[in-house]
């Protein structure tokens, strides 16, 4: 299965929280994981904030940042083409989302994903209503 996942829900594989274990249990059941490029970044600061509010040591935010690294280059990284924009501004212009939560749609419907995972209600709203099949991570 082909699952996209927006940062909002990928980020709780490498943060500890409500939600976590259901992103893991995706992930078992995912033969090929989907981001897109602004993924990477996202969750670099996600990161990167924890570390700021002394929920992670800088030690901890390495060990995490190394297996970030190593599943993320395993997986599909879709990147921004005239397609996705213009993908991404029909969402915008159908639903309410920010410009960044338009992107990873576009990209999901772009890549073909078989499920898109997001922690976002207007996320998943705009995906379901594109024909994308969801899970909503609570949490």
């Amino acid at each position: 299965m082909k699952t996209f996942f927006d940062p909002s829900a990928f980020a709780k594989r490498y943060i500890e929280e409500e939600g976590s274990n259901e992103v893991d249990r995706i992930c078992q059941n995912t033969s090929t994981l989907g981001v897109s490029i602004i993924c990477i970044p996202e969750i670099i600061s996600a990161l990167n904030r924890q570390v700021r509010e002394k929920k992670l040591t800088k030690k901890q935010y390495s060990t995490v940042k190394s297996r970030f690294q190593l599943e993320v280059s395993d997986s599909i990284i879709i990147t921004l083409t005239p397609a996705v924009i213009s993908k991404s501004t029909v969402l915008l212009e159908k639903y309410v989302l920010r410009g960044m939560d338009s992107l990873h749609v576009a990209c999901a419907l772009e890549w073909k994903a078989d499920l898109f995972v997001s922690s976002d209600n207007r996320q998943i709203e705009a995906a379901k209503r594109s024909e994308l099949k969801t899970v909503l991570i609570t949490g």
